[in-house]
């Protein structure tokens, strides 16, 4: 029996047997920046660092992963912070720009507890980040057997959260309705779970009407093929972006396919769902996804909350919709039956008005590229004459450096939005150096 979409996606993906519930997980179906390269979790420890001073180090700092899969960035960020047997890290930093001076590095037991000469021997030292830090993973699926017992597993969003939320490309799968344009006006689109064939339901409610009628504007002349990065910057809550944003292309060499717009050559050829009249326009309404963030970010006391997903702008909407599905490294055609993932691109610009509302505070939102620059990822390469005096660090260093490169590259993961809304603090957009 053919049901909205919305319905569909909920069984699918989170009901029992659903595709982020059972099985091995998502990193064995589709390719994120987490899996990419390590320089992502070290990337954001940066940040996670930046907000533990913006809130004048906390005894307790909550760093909560929302969509955590099964704990992959979590366990980065725990190894990152206090390593395998506790003591501080020292990896190389391969493949990144050094920090500016007197800027974060990855936190150590020592490094916050240094008194100068001049500081009274029994004052009491801050403890280290490594000491406060709590880790919180949110996700539907059973606890990892091997999971690290620094992390904490849960399948609700805590309140009262002090520190910073991650939500690394979990509003793509937030379920939505899918609308089509027709004579009489906007009509949810129907979908068979089994066959994924799609037939034309009813008019759309008031709520979703308002939420297309704000940020899906019905116009054929929309594209999905706006400059991702240009009028990205620190927004005011009430503003709308001017840019369009072109969805990122699946990575190229890799065993696992980065999720992405249909139509990318990764598409399978041959047979698809039947769907409604091909000069429809078709959207999808976000507004769950807008009252998912706006929950989010109202879970947060004080601090910042990270968005980052593939997405568009209100200028530059895909006139067919980003509706794909992905199974075993390759893109497939969206049947919600539970066998594959489904997901859509998310209206970034209208997850963040929502947020913002809840925050009372301006966002910020630019692509990964730049986002990740700012907090060090380079993915520059070594300088040659490296070769010469150190041949394995060099290759070290260019491995890790074309990892960086992937995640920068705007054509594939750098063309991600980071959002980034803070809450309760002052927290300046990204800005590449």
């Amino acid at each position: 029996m053919p049901v909205r979409w919305r319905d569909a996606m909920t069984h699918a993906l989170y009901g029992p047997g659903g595709f982020f519930v059972a099985g091995a997980g998502p990193a064995d179906h589709f390719r994120t920046s987490v899996h990419a390269s390590p320089a992502f979790a070290t990337a954001l420890l940066r940040l996670v660092s930046q907000v533990d001073a913006a809130l004048g180090h906390p005894a307790r700092l909550d760093v909560v992963d929302v969509g955590a899969g099964r704990g992959e960035l979590l366990r980065a960020l725990v190894g990152l912070a206090v390593g395998v047997s506790g003591e501080p890290t020292r990896s190389g930093r391969s493949g990144l720009i050094p920090a500016r001076a007197g800027s974060p590095e990855t936190p150590t037991p020592t490094a916050s507890t240094r008194r100068s000469p001049d500081e009274p021997s029994s004052a009491t030292a801050r403890p280290s980040l490594a000491e406060r830090v709590r880790f919180t993973a949110v996700e539907y699926a059973p606890r990892p057997a091997n999971l690290p017992e620094e992390i904490t597993w849960t399948s609700e969003i805590p309140d009262g959260i002090t520190g910073m939320l991650i939500a690394t490309e979990w509003l793509d799968n937030v379920p939505l309705d899918v609308a089509v344009h027709s004579e009489d006006g906007w009509r949810y689109v129907l979908v068979d779970p089994e066959s994924g064939a799609e037939s034309v339901g009813e008019p759309a409610d008031a709520a979703d009407l308002d939420w297309l009628t704000t940020w899906w504007p019905s116009t054929t002349s929309a594209t999905a093929n706006g400059d991702p990065t240009s009028g990205l910057t620190e927004t005011d809550p009430t503003s709308e972006s001017e840019s369009g944003f072109r969805a990122a292309r699946p990575a190229q060499g890799s065993s696992l396919t980065a999720r992405s717009r249909p139509g990318c050559p990764e598409t399978p050829h041959g047979d698809q769902p039947e769907t409604p009249h091909s000069n429809q326009q078709r959207a999808e309404i976000g507004r769950t996804r807008d009252e998912a963030w706006a929950d989010a970010v109202g879970r947060i006391s004080r601090g910042l909350a990270v968005a980052v997903d593939y997405g568009h702008l209100r200028e530059g909407r895909p006139v067919d919709g980003t509706l794909t599905g992905y199974r075993g490294g390759r893109q497939v055609p969206p049947v919600p039956d539970g066998s594959s993932d489904v997901t859509a691109h998310v209206a970034m610009d209208s997850v963040a008005s929502a947020g913002a509302a809840v925050a009372r505070c301006a966002y910020s939102l630019v692509s990964q590229a730049e986002a990740l620059r700012a907090l060090g990822a380079d993915g520059g390469r070594p300088p040659l004459s490296l070769a010469g005096v150190d041949p394995a660090g060099y290759v070290r260093a260019l491995a890790a450096a074309s990892a960086v490169a992937e995640l920068t590259d705007p054509a594939g993961l750098g063309g991600h939005l980071w959002l980034r809304q803070p809450v309760g603090i002052p927290f300046g957009p990204a800005v590449a150096r």
